[in-house]
C-alpha cells in the first residue's frame, strides 16, 4: 500500500501516546488469543468478497498456507467477475511461509516497580491485544516468538527482552518497541518511553547494541538503536537501514528511514518490482521516448527500478523524510532520470494541467518538453477518489498497485470506460489473513 509511515498498531499499550501520525496511516490490526493466552492461528479468507486489514498473526501452520492462499484468490475472482471485460488469467505471487514479515511493534508490558518493591525479578516482555474478542478491555497476549517476523526479528527481540530487564535505565518507562530489519541484514530497534533520555540511558543503549551484534542473523552488521520520548529523539548513529532487493536479476540499494512506510514483506516486495518493471518494459531493441509520471512515490521503492523503462520519471512525494530518501536511493542507484517534486500529487495535477511554474518544480524545465504517457499509482486502502481517477484515465498506460481489491474494483469499473485491463497480479503480502494485494496494468482502449 502507498501509505507513507508505519502503521502504529491497534496494540499499543492503552496509557502510549504514540508518536505523530505522518502521511496516510494503515487500518488498525487484530490478534487473535485462546484461554491459555497463546494466540489461535488467524483465519483464513472465506468465500465472500470481504478483504480487511492485515492481522498480526503469532502461531501459524505451514501447511494451510496454499489452501489459505486459494480461498483468497477465489475470493478475489468473484470479486472482478462483474468487470465490463473478463479479466485476464491472474499472475500469483506467493510469500514465504514464514519469517516474512521484515517489520514489527510491540507494546513492553511487566517494567513498572511494583515487581521490583515485591522482590521479584523483572519481567518486562512484549505484548499484543485480543482486538478481536470483543471484550473491553481487550486481554494481553504476551509474544515470546513471532513467527510471521523475520528471524532478525526474532533474534533482537530475545536479546532486548533480556537487556532490558537486565538494565534499569533501558527498563524504566519503557512502553513500546519497535524492530525494523531488512534481508541484507541491516536492522534498527526503537524504543519509545515515557520518560526524557539521558546520558545513562544513551550507555546502556550502546552496552545493547554490542549485544544485538551478536546475532546471527545481522550477518556482521551492527544494528542501530534509537531511543524516543516526547519530543525527543536520541540516535546512537543513524536512524535508517539499508535494503538490497533483487528486480528481474539486478540488485537496487535502498535507505529506509527509522519511521516511515517501507513494504513489510521484503519477498514479496521483490515480486511486485518485478512485475510492475516487467509490464512496462519497451519492445526490445526500443530505446524508450516517453515520460512517466508517478504520484506519492515514498522513497522511491518503485520509481528506481521503473526509471529504465522510460526516457524520464516524474515523482511526488508530499513527506521530507520520503523525499530525501528518494535522493539518496537515486543517486545508490545512479538513476539519473528521475526528478522528484516536493508535492501533493493533487498539485502537481493543477500546475501540470494548468502549465503553470511552481518554485517546487524548478529543475523540471518546460512542460513541452514532457510525454507523460503512462502514470503508476499506489493509492492508501480508500483506493482513487473521483478526481485522482479522471486524472489517470487521461493517460495511455496505468500502473495500479493496490491493497484493498474491493476499492480496486470500485475503480476499475470507472477506468474500463476508458482502458482494459492486460495484465493483473496478486501478491500475497500478508499470509494467513484476509488482506491480498494486487497488480494491474492497463492501456487505453
Amino acid at each position: 500500500c502507498g501509505c507513507m509511515l508505519l502503521h502504529r498498531q491497534a496494540f499499543l499499550c492503552p496509557r502510549a501516546r504514540p508518536l505523530a501520525a505522518r502521511g496516510r496511516p494503515h487500518a488498525a490490526v487484530m490478534a487473535t488469543s485462546t484461554q491459555q493466552g497463546a494466540a489461535e492461528t488467524a483465519p483464513a479468507a472465506d468465500n465472500g468478497h470481504s478483504f480487511t486489514s492485515p492481522s498480526p498473526v503469532l502461531h501459524i501452520e505451514e501447511g494451510t498456507y496454499a489452501s489459505q492462499l486459494s480461498k483468497k484468490l477465489d475470493a478475489l475472482k468473484a470479486l472482478m467477475s462483474g468487470l465490463q471485460d473478463k479479466l485476464p488469467d491472474i499472475e500469483v505471487f506467493e510469500s514465504a511461509p514464514k519469517n516474512y514479515r521484515m517489520r514489527a511493534e510491540f507494546t513492553v508490558w511487566g517494567n513498572g516497580k511494583q515487581a521490583e518493591a515485591s522482590g521479584q525479578a523483572p519481567d518486562a516482555h512484549f505484548i499484543m491485544y485480543d482486538t478481536a474478542s470483543g471484550v473491553k478491555p481487550p486481554p494481553r497476549i504476551r509474544v515470546d516468538q513471532f513467527p510471521v517476523g523475520s528471524v532478525l526479528v526474532n533474534e533482537l527481540m530475545a536479546v532486548v527482552r533480556e537487556e532490558v530487564n537486565k538494565q534499569p535505565a533501558l527498563r524504566e518507562r519503557l512502553f513500546q518497541a519497535n524492530f525494523h530489519t531488512t534481508l541484507s541484514g541491516d536492522s534498527v530497534v526503537t524504543l519509545l518511553y515515557h520518560k526524557q533520555l539521558d546520558d545513562v540511558w544513551k550507555e546502556a543503549a550502546r552496552a545493547l547494541q554490542a549485544k544485538l551484534a551478536k546475532v546471527p542473523a545481522a550477518k556482521g552488521q551492527t544494528p542501530q538503536v534509537l531511543g524516543r520520548s516526547r519530543k525527543q529523539k536520541v540516535e546512537l548513529d543513524r536512524a535508517w537501514v539499508l535494503e538490497r532487493l533483487s528486480v528481474n536479476g539486478k540488485e537496487y540499494v535502498y535507505q529506509q528511514m527509522e519511521g516511515s512506510f517501507s513494504q513489510p514483506n521484503a519477498g514479496v516486495c521483490q515480486h511486485m518490482l518485478s512485475w510492475a518493471q516487467q509490464v512496462t518494459t519497451p519492445p526490445a531493441g526500443v530505446t524508450p521516448t516517453t515520460d512517466l509520471l508517478e504520484l506519492y512515490c515514498g522513497n522511491g521503492n518503485f520509481t528506481i527500478p521503473l526509471a529504465q523503462n522510460f526516457r524520464r520519471v516524474v515523482a511526488t512525494e508530499v513527506a521530507k523524510s520520503g523525499v530525501e530518501a528518494a535522493k539518496y536511493n537515486i543517486a545508490a542507484n545512479k538513476a539519473d532520470n528521475i526528478f522528484i517534486a516536493r508535492m501533493a500529487s493533487e498539485e502537481f495535477s493543477e500546475a501540470w494541467r494548468t502549465k503553470a511554474k511552481k518554485r517546487r518544480l524548478e529543475g523540471l524545465g518546460d512542460w513541452s518538453t514532457l510525454d507523460m504517457r503512462t502514470v503508476f499509482v499506489d493509492p492508501p486502502r480508500s483506493g482513487l477518489d473521483d478526481g485522482t481517477v479522471q486524472l489517470v484515465s487521461e493517460f495511455d498506460s496505468i500502473v495500479y498497485i493496490s491493497c484493498n481489491p474491493e476499492t480496486l474494483h470500485h475503480n476499475l469499473k470507472a477506468l474500463m470506460a476508458t482502458h482494459k485491463i492486460l495484465r493483473f497480479a496478486a501478491f500475497d503480502q500478508f499470509p494467513y489473513t484476509h488482506h491480498l494485494e494486487c497488480g494491474v496494468y492497463l492501456q487505453k482502449r
